[in-house]
């Protein structure tokens, strides 16, 4: 029975430009990268999400071998990891939200204006949390506002994210047979490794949001797969991080 070790992308940057490593997140993902190299765990296959956070995070992995002359698979690229795309559900539902509810305009308001405020400074609060139109915006999007996909939108719903991240296990498929005994390591986001640890619990619905909250940046979350089964065996590790390295956005 294969283990995967679903990684989460170390901190990412700003909201105006979230798709890259911050400085910290540079170094937590080398700090992954050193203990899985220290802890000599070899990996026969690895899979990386399309977006560029997610592929600096698996770069940093494989320098920690190569630095010290071990071997690392390349990474197959499949988009199918990526996160859901929070700036498009902004820009599609964001406006319809806005008309319709009073507290989540306020809300938008204010993390405008914040983000404003802050400027060049990337380790302000506002790029470091979820505010309050955050949670309000991604609870309707899961909930299927009726108004959104109107009019030529071309994002995903909440079901259609759900169903293309239960689907990568058809990729994996073949390195799972019954007597296999292989380290496989995937290079993705927080709410992809919610979902999956969701599904090791036989949870289906929005509760993977919850567990997907919890994850620390550079984390790793293990399970052991086969083709018809799937365990959770390590939840949100994260043996190489401490004090300020510790983050969650």
């Amino acid at each position: 029975m294969s283990r995967i070790f679903l990684v989460r992308h170390g901190q990412a940057g700003s909201r105006q430009n979230y798709d890259c490593l911050s400085d910290l997140g540079h170094t937590q993902a080398r700090a992954l990268g050193d203990y899985f190299a220290r802890e000599g765990v070899t990996f026969h296959a690895a899979w990386v999400g399309g977006l560029t956070r997610q592929r600096q995070t698996a770069e940093h992995v494989a320098a920690a071998y190569a630095a010290v002359g071990l071997a690392f698979p390349a990474p197959t690229h499949d988009p199918a990891w990526n996160e859901f795309d929070l700036d498009h559900i902004y820009q599609h539902l964001a406006p319809i939200l806005a008309e319709e509810d009073p507290e989540f305009r306020t809300d938008y308001e204010v993390m405008q204006a914040d983000v404003h405020a802050a400027g060049e400074n990337t380790e302000a609060q506002v790029h470091r949390r979820w505010t309050g139109a955050d949670v309000r915006l991604v609870a309707a999007w899961i909930k299927g506002h009726p108004k959104y996909g109107e009019e030529g939108y071309t994002g995903e719903s909440f079901r259609d994210f759900h169903a293309r991240i239960a689907a990568c296990r058809t990729a994996l498929a073949p390195l799972t047979q019954a007597d296999d005994d292989h380290n496989l390591i995937v290079f993705t986001s927080g709410t992809p490794i919610g979902i999956w640890t969701a599904l090791g619990l036989d949870v289906e619905d929005h509760r993977a949001m919850r567990l997907a909250g919890v994850l620390h940046n550079a984390s790793y979350t293990m399970m052991r797969l086969r083709p018809d089964q799937l365990r959770l065996h390590a939840f949100n590790a994260v043996p190489h991080l401490s004090g300020e390295l510790l983050t969650w956005r």
